[in-house]
């Protein structure tokens, strides 16, 4: 599906205060540059906004920084930040490919992997956000004791993430569930996505994973 191109997207994301530009040169010096030690945790592909930034306001000890490629689609976060600004909560838009470039090792302790654009085509397995080139990626930057948390209803999405973390040799699976909502362990404390919302009310049931190294 194409995205609606927004006019003036692009100049209000490179205007706010909200989105750091060249992030690559911060690479190293996150910590400096928010001017506090607390842990980063990051989104990839955040949509417009709304999960880390409810994260962010349960959290405020944490830093919470937003990965999207599409200006059209960081422009409603940066909307709904103007309009309820949480200082812990920092937008990145680059591609989710170039997260090596941006962080430095042991920089990053969680990744949160929402509703992820499930690329269905076989040629196109690279892309996504769960295969085996990306969790090189992540091994790049994550810290030792850090985890990756990935929610979906895309049931082949799912089975695929799996067997990519299971013939990993860095990564290991520890929990998952097919059925999130009625999970007792895994569901407490749950912050849904609008995607989650909309899927769930649809009768989908909400697959996640938690993997680590």
């Amino acid at each position: 599906m194409r995205l609606r191109n927004i006019p003036g997207a692009q100049e209000v994301v490179a205007k706010s205060e909200f989105c750091i530009q060249n992030p690559s040169e911060l690479k190293g010096k996150w910590n400096e540059f928010l001017n506090n030690d607390n842990p980063i945790h990051i989104e990839v592909g955040m949509g417009k906004g709304r999960f880390i930034m409810d994260l962010a306001a349960l959290n405020p000890d944490i830093n919470y920084i937003g990965i999207e490629r599409y200006t059209s689609v960081i422009l409603r976060a940066v909307q709904k930040m103007d309009e309820n600004p949480l200082p812990n909560v920092h937008f990145i838009c680059i591609d989710a490919a170039e997260l090596p470039e941006v962080f430095d090792t042991d920089e990053v302790s969680r990744i949160y992997l929402n509703f992820s654009d499930p690329w269905p085509k076989d040629r196109h397995a690279r892309r996504r956000l769960t295969s085996h080139e990306f969790l090189d990626r992540y091994d790049k930057f994550l810290s030792k004791d850090g985890r990756i948390e990935f929610k979906t209803d895309n049931q082949d999405l799912f089975t695929f993430s799996l067997e990519e973390i299971e013939n990993s040799p860095i990564w290991h699976l520890d929990v998952s569930t097919r059925d999130l909502h009625n999970d007792p362990v895994l569901c407490e404390g749950n912050v849904m996505t609008e995607y989650e919302e909309k899927f769930s009310s649809l009768g989908n049931p909400i697959c996640k994973l938690i993997t680590s190294r």
